[in-house]
């Protein structure tokens, strides 16, 4: 069933409570109080509930806002000249990114709800891994990973630059790690 259509003041206040949750949720993940957010937002509780029905509610909307975009830009990268190169700067720059904001770095480390993970992100999953399997043809990925693997390494890129941050040197050695023998900058 499709979603009935906003008046435009809701379609503002549901934005600006987007842009509220997603710098709170960035600075401190699911702890922050909806209060915090709704006043953030210059909109009430209530508003915040007419459009989130619980907090995990507008965590997800966030996060999902988050990895459509990053999706965006794999498939945007999908017909890159050196699939490598694209490869590897756009799983760089996603862990850059995604070290800045803690409700990003919680997502993609859930390791439960299933649901909610299968939810969130199949389409950035999706173009994660076509990037992958691109520089896998190349030569310049190893071809003993898949997208799962990405993923985890994924997490742990972004535990080690939340637990280091300003240091991309162990990024780089991670990145080092998943290229191919004999691939540039192996």
């Amino acid at each position: 069933m499709d979603k009935p259509l906003l008046r435009a003041d809701a379609r503002r206040n549901r934005a600006r409570v987007l842009a509220a949750a997603e710098e709170a949720f960035a600075a401190d993940g699911l702890a922050v109080p909806l209060d915090d957010i709704a006043r953030l937002a210059g909109v009430g509780a209530g508003t915040v509930y007419r459009h989130f029905p619980s907090k995990e509610a507008l965590f997800q909307a966030v996060v999902l806002e988050r990895l459509e975009q990053f999706a965006l830009e794999a498939r945007e990268l999908a017909d890159a000249e050196d699939p490598g190169a694209a490869f590897y700067d756009y799983f760089a720059r996603v862990i850059k990114q995604a070290s800045l904001n803690r409700a990003i770095c919680e997502a993609l480390g859930a390791t439960t709800g299933s649901a909610y993970k299968a939810e969130i992100g199949t389409e950035f999953r999706t173009n994660l891994a076509a990037l992958l399997e691109r520089a896998q043809a190349a030569g310049a990925v190893r071809t003993d990973l898949d997208g799962d693997d990405l993923r985890a390494l994924i997490v742990g890129a972004l535990a080690v630059e939340r637990y280091s941050p300003g240091s991309h040197h162990l990024v780089r050695v991670l990145l080092d790690g998943l290229r191919a023998v004999g691939s540039a900058g192996s």
